[in-house]
C-alpha cells in the first residue's frame, strides 16, 4: 500500500481566506460565514461561495467544488500535482514516525471540525425554533393577501396549512462587513414564516419571506448595502434544512408525493392537485436539499448521479410509492434537471419500488407563473 502524499494534509491546513488572498481572487464578499462572489472559472455575480468553516468551495452554475487544492486548480488552471506543489512545495520523504504524527494531527483536526459543525448546527436550530414558536397563525394576516397576489386564493386554498405562520416584525439581518459573527439589522417588517421539519417532524429551520404588498409580487425589495444596484433576496432560511421539508399538505393515505423547490411553486401544485387520489405536497426549500450531494468529476456535471454516502440527504417517507419533483424553468435547465435526477435516483435506491418523475412547466417559467397567468386571462 502506498502512503498518501503527506503534503495533502499541509494543503488542507491552509485557511481558505488566506488562500483567496494568495490567489488574488477578486470580488468576494464575506456573508454569513462564507465568501461569495463571481466564480474564477465561469464568472457571474454571486454564484460562487467558499464555506470558511468547512473549508470548501462550490459554484452553483459550473459545478466546480472542492478543497484548497481544487481551488488552486480552478483559479490557475493547473492539474492536481502542479496545484499541490504550488501550495506547499515539492514532496519530501518523511519517516514512519512523522507520517504517524501527521495522521494523528489530521484525525484530531477532523474531530474538531466535526464538533464545531455540530455545535453551530445546534445553535442555529435553537435560534430557528425560537423564531418559529414566537410567530402567530397566518390566517387573517398579510400572508393570506400575499398568497392571493400569487394566485393562491382563498377559493383555491380555504385553509392555510399549520406549517405556515406570520411574524409582523421579522428582523432581516446581514453580517457586519469585515467582522466574524457580528450582525446588523437591515430591515424589520412582516414576514411569512414556514417551518422546515426533519423526518421525525421536529422543526429544525425556518424559511422566511419578507412581505411588501405594494409590490407586484408582494415581496419586499431590499437594496444590497455592499453592492450598488443589486438587491438582496426577500427570502432567507435559518437553521438546518438538510434532509427536511416544509410540509404544506400531508395526507396519511397518500402514496403520491409532489415536491417543489419554492413555496409558491409547491402551493401552486397543491391547489391544482391533478390527481384522482390523495397526494402530499412538500416544499424542498432548495435544489441542493432536494438533490443531496452528487458525484462530480470529468463528464459528470449533468449526469445526475447521487453520492450515496450522503446520509443526511432528503428522502421521502417509506409510505410514498410515487415521487414527483417540479422543475422550475428560470434557471439553467440542464444543471437543474441533473440535480433533480440525482435526488430522484437516491430516493429510488433508498426506497425500493418507488417510481419517480419530473414535472417541467417549460423554460423561463415556473408553476406559479402558469397559475398567475390563469388568473389574468
Amino acid at each position: 500500500m502506498v502512503d498518501a502524499d503527506p503534503r495533502i494534509d499541509a494543503a488542507h491546513a491552509m485557511p481558505m481566506a488566506e488562500l483567496v488572498d494568495r490567489l488574488q481572487i477578486a470580488g468576494l464578499v464575506r456573508t454569513s460565514g462564507e465568501l461569495v462572489g463571481p466564480c474564477p472559472s465561469c464568472g457571474g455575480k454571486d454564484r460562487f461561495g467558499i464555506n470558511l468553516q468547512k473549508q470548501i468551495f462550490n459554484c452553483r452554475v459550473c459545478g466546480a467544488k472542492g478543497d484548497q487544492i481544487a481551488l488552486v486548480q480552478l483559479a490557475l488552471g493547473m492539474d492536481f500535482p502542479a496545484a499541490l506543489e504550488w501550495l506547499v512545495g515539492p514532496r519530501q520523504e518523511l519517516t514512519p514516525a512523522q507520517l504517524a504524527e501527521q495522521r494523528r494531527k489530521r484525525e484530531a483536526a477532523e474531530r474538531r471540525r466535526h464538533e464545531a459543525e455540530e455545535k453551530a448546527r445546534a445553535r442555529t436550530i435553537r435560534a430557528a425554533r425560537k423564531i418559529w414558536f414566537s410567530t402567530q397563525p397566518a390566517e387573517g394576516t398579510q400572508v393570506r393577501e400575499y398568497l392571493t397576489l400569487r394566485g393562491i386564493t382563498r377559493e383555491r386554498l380555504p385553509v392555510l396549512p399549520p406549517s405556515i405562520r406570520f411574524d409582523p416584525e421579522a428582523r432581516y439581518m446581514i453580517p457586519v462587513s469585515g467582522t466574524r459573527d457580528e450582525w446588523q439589522t437591515l430591515h424589520v417588517g412582516p414576514a411569512m414564516v414556514a417551518a422546515v421539519v426533519d423526518p421525525s417532524g421536529r422543526v429544525t429551520a425556518v424559511h422566511r419571506t419578507w412581505l411588501d404588498l405594494s409590490q407586484p409580487k408582494g415581496k419586499v425589495i431590499l437594496p444590497d448595502p455592499h453592492k450598488d444596484g443589486e438587491l438582496l433576496p426577500a427570502k432567507k432560511v435559518l437553521g438546518s434544512k438538510k434532509g427536511g421539508a416544509i410540509r404544506l399538505a400531508s395526507d396519511r393515505d397518500a402514496r403520491i408525493m409532489v415536491m417543489g423547490e419554492g413555496l409558491e411553486t409547491t402551493f401552486s401544485a397543491l391547489v391544482a392537485h391533478p390527481y384522482l387520489e390523495p397526494a402530499s405536497y412538500w416544499c424542498g426549500v432548495d435544489l441542493g436539499n432536494m438533490a443531496g450531494r452528487r458525484k462530480l468529476g470529468p463528464g459528470l456535471k449533468y449526469a445526475g448521479i447521487p453520492d450515496m454516502d450522503d446520509d443526511r440527504a432528503w428522502v421521502p417517507p417509506e409510505s410514498v410509492r410515487r415521487l414527483v419533483f417540479i422543475q422550475d424553468g428560470d434557471s439553467d435547465p440542464r444543471l437543474t434537471r441533473a440535480k433533480l435526477e440525482a435526488g430522484l435516483r437516491r430516493a429510488m435506491m433508498r426506497r425500493p419500488g418507488l417510481s419517480a418523475a419530473i414535472a417541467y412547466p417549460g423554460e423561463g417559467k415556473d408553476l406559479n407563473d402558469i397559475l398567475m397567468g390563469d388568473d389574468h386571462g
